[in-house]
This record gives C-alpha cells, structure tokens and sequence, in this order.
C-alpha cells in the first residue's frame, strides 16, 4: 500500500498537485464545492480500498435483514452477508461474530509513559490526578498501560495508519472478555482500547473493564479508549461512567469537520461522532483533572487545511475552553501512501 510522491490529477477539475492523493482522486476545493457531483467517484475510491479484504463496500441496508445497532452504520445485513465492519454475518437469520463475550481483538504491553493521544494530559505521563488517580506525581516509570487492539472499524478511512486491521477483521472472534481482563497484572496503570476502533466490539470492551475493575478494585486501575466516536450513544455513557470513575479518559479523533469532506475521507458521515462528543462535555465537569475528554485531529496534507482545523477548534472551546486538543503529524499509509508527511 505504498507509492512514490508524484503529482496527481483531480477526476473531477483536472488540477495537478502533490497534494491530492490518488487514492481518493479529488481535490479538497472540488470536495467542498461540488460534493454530489463527485460523491459517485468518492464511493468508488472507498470500494476499491475495501475490495481486497472482502469488506463490504457500503453499509448494508437490506430491509429485513439483521439488524446490529452498535455504531452510526445501524447495518440491515442480508442473507449471507456481512456488516459494514466485517465482524458479523446474518447466517441462516441468525447475526454470527464478536459479541460481548468473545472479541476480535489483541493485545501487547506498552511501559508508561507512552505515545498516548493523551500523554501530555493524562495520569500515565504527567501524574495528573494524583494520589487518587496516579501512582507518582510525574510519568509513571515502571508501570505500563494494558494496550487493546480491536481489529475492525466502522470508518474506513482512505488515510488509516494501522490499516492492516483489515485483514483480521473477517476472523473468527475468540479472545474471551475474561481473558483479556486477566491480561492486567500488578504493573498495569491502564487500559487503553483502540484498533481499528473499540466502537463495533464496545460491549465487549465494556465486559472485559468491569470485570478487571472487579479484580483490582483496590488499587488505580484508568480505562480508557481512543475512538472515532461512531458508538451507540447509550454504550457510550456506560464507558464514560468507567473511565470518570477509573481516573481514565476518552480521546476522540476528530477526523474533518465538514461532513462532506469525512464522508470523503472517512466513507462515513460524522454526524453522530460530534452529536457523541456534545454528549460527553457534560463529564467534563465532574472531573476535571485528570482531563476526561481529549480531542485529535490528523493533519492530512491537503485536505485537512486551517478552515478544518479552525472549525474543530471553534467546537470544541464552544463547548468547553478546558478540553484538551491535540493536532497530530501525518505519516503517509494505506491508500494516501502518496501524500507527504506533514511539514
């Protein structure tokens, strides 16, 4: 999934840049100005990024098919077919794949402080909270966070940094809930989920917190999640609950601010993304330190411009002043491998 930078050319325009990919094909000003007429050739961008891991190209909408209600895609999935995420199946009318119990997910160690979203913010690398949410004033040195890979996503975005999750996401779900939670050990300070996304497994996710929170309910142990925030609004309040209580914190990645131009890049509108990050401002309050709610943007050369990055910004303060928010480098992956690095 890799090429060398070259200069591109718009399918819609015909303007040349180094800094329209060819994966997707557009320039961001023909995104924004002429957004049905090249909606046509951003579905086809997606499908062929989705075609070789036997993902489907769209959100099944199938009526009176299965229905799954844990993220924005709410996929209706035929007959022998499979969710948008690829971690469900309608077999024989019965939703087969990652339930609440087994995930499609792995997981490594990772010491602390680590290269969190959150790492300026949070317990693990600065102390914040401490004692009641933090093992040392400063990083915690020595301790490590439970990292937690959930292998699918209900995006598909063209400029995914770990997008080899695809081809596990079709897998048979196996990890049982317990197993992970037994993963933390007396050095572990936090878990983090990620992937992918946590959003399609978040009952499982959900599961495997509880019961380590259970087995180590006399000692600090934070729950946290990095996520795009495409959730099931009620399972989003259960992991804000565990991660205000916990000392945690939940990093949403704020990816575009303009639907048209995440529906570009993201295959997928981010309505419910920032209707989720409204919700969670009303936890900012209940603790303000360490941080509950942290916000990211990816600085995608070319499309994701200061016009973007203002409006983001101009959110978030509106909802809050006191959430932290972190613009992130851009290293070129997956289908936008021909864009540069950020500068």
């Amino acid at each position: 999934m890799s090429s060398a930078r070259r200069v591109s050319k718009c399918q819609h325009c015909g303007r040349k840049s180094l800094l329209i990919s060819q994966g997707l094909g557009l320039c961001l000003d023909c995104i924004r100005r002429d957004f049905g007429q090249v909606l046509p050739l951003i579905a086809k961008a997606h499908s062929a990024a989705r075609r070789p891991f036997d993902l489907p190209e769209q959100p099944p909408k199938c009526e009176g098919g299965l229905i799954c209600q844990l993220c924005v895609n709410e996929c209706r999935i035929p007959a022998n077919g499979r969710s948008y995420c690829g971690l469900r199946a309608n077999r024989e009318n019965r939703l087969v794949g990652a339930t609440a119990r087994k995930g499609n997910v792995s997981w490594y160690y990772d010491a602390l402080p680590t290269n969190c979203v959150a790492d300026w913010v949070c317990p693990g690398g600065t102390g914040a909270g401490y004692p009641q949410f933090a093992y040392s004033h400063g990083a915690e040195h020595g301790y490590k966070n439970l990292a937690v890979f959930y292998q699918a996503c209900s995006f598909d975005c063209l400029f995914c940094q770990n997008w080899h999750y695809r081809s596990m996401a079709t897998r048979e779900s196996k990890i049982d809930a317990l197993e992970l939670a037994q993963a933390v050990d007396d050095r572990t300070a936090c878990i983090c989920y990620f992937g992918g996304d946590p959003s399609p497994q978040l009952p499982h996710a959900l599961r495997a917190s509880r019961l380590a929170l259970e087995s180590n309910k006399d000692r600090i142990l934070r729950i946290c999640w990095e996520t795009n925030g495409s959730m099931h609004p009620a399972l989003l309040r259960q992991a804000a609950e565990l991660s205000l209580n916990s000392g945690g914190c939940i990093k949403f990645d704020l990816k575009a601010w303009s639907e048209e131009l995440h529906i570009a890049l993201c295959g997928v509108s981010n309505k419910r993304t920032l209707e989720n990050f409204t919700l969670l401002t009303e936890y900012v309050e209940k603790r303000p330190s360490p941080p509950f709610l942290v916000a990211s943007t990816l600085l995608t050369p070319g499309y994701i411009d200061r016009e973007e990055i203002s409006r983001i910004a101009a959110f978030i303060s509106s909802l809050s002043p006191d959430i932290p928010y972190a613009l992130l480098a851009f290293h070129p992956q997956f289908m936008m491998s021909d864009l540069p690095p950020t500068s």
